[in-house]
């Protein structure tokens, strides 16, 4: 086996929309570069149509009789609609850990503020999570005022929701927060 053929791409991530000579619709409905209606047309009028602009007829919808085309740049259109795709991405289910200690002190705090910030503003919902070792799991009611003093400063820096309250577990606190 080639080694070529072990780094192609998937071309499934992407169809490429119809374009010019690639429709095969006899008749489509037609959107010049402005947005304005041409109306239904034959393909070949369509083509003639956007070869006198110097432009693409480009098929932007296959779901309705007869298909909508549209006069645009094709290089354009594949730009736009990447760029849509990647403004749709968000990481609003996924879910970003950050662990601070009992003993944390108040700079290391407000850095982990700051990361938790970050995550935040990207879209994840944050978990954190404070582990309790030893004798520090009977001072649950310190841990609690270590917890609440980071989700007070991360309220300073960026407005928060709580999504889960403070959650005592068998090995600490957990509390999950998002942005409002």
């Amino acid at each position: 086996m080639k080694y070529s053929k072990l780094v192609e791409k998937p071309s499934i991530l992407f169809k490429k929309p119809l374009a010019n000579n690639r429709i095969r619709a006899p008749r489509v409905r037609v959107v010049d570069e402005s947005g304005k209606q041409l109306g239904v047309m034959d393909i070949s009028e369509a083509l003639r149509t956007a070869i006198e602009r110097n432009l693409d007829l480009v098929q932007v919808t296959e779901k309705v009789e007869p298909p909508v085309c549209k006069i645009i740049e094709l290089g354009k259109y594949l730009y736009s609609e990447q760029k849509k795709r990647k403004e749709g991405k968000t990481h609003a289910g996924q879910l970003k850990q950050i662990r601070i200690s009992f003993r944390i002190s108040q700079h290391d705090l407000e850095i982990k503020a700051h990361q938790a910030e970050k995550f935040l503003k990207s879209g994840y919902k944050v978990l954190v999570g404070m582990r309790l070792r030893g004798r520090e799991r009977s001072l649950r009611e310190f841990a609690k005022e270590k917890m609440n003093k980071f989700l007070e400063i991360l309220q300073n820096l960026t407005s928060i929701k709580i999504e889960r309250e403070i959650k005592s577990e068998p090995r600490g606190l957990t509390i999950i927060i998002v942005k409002d």
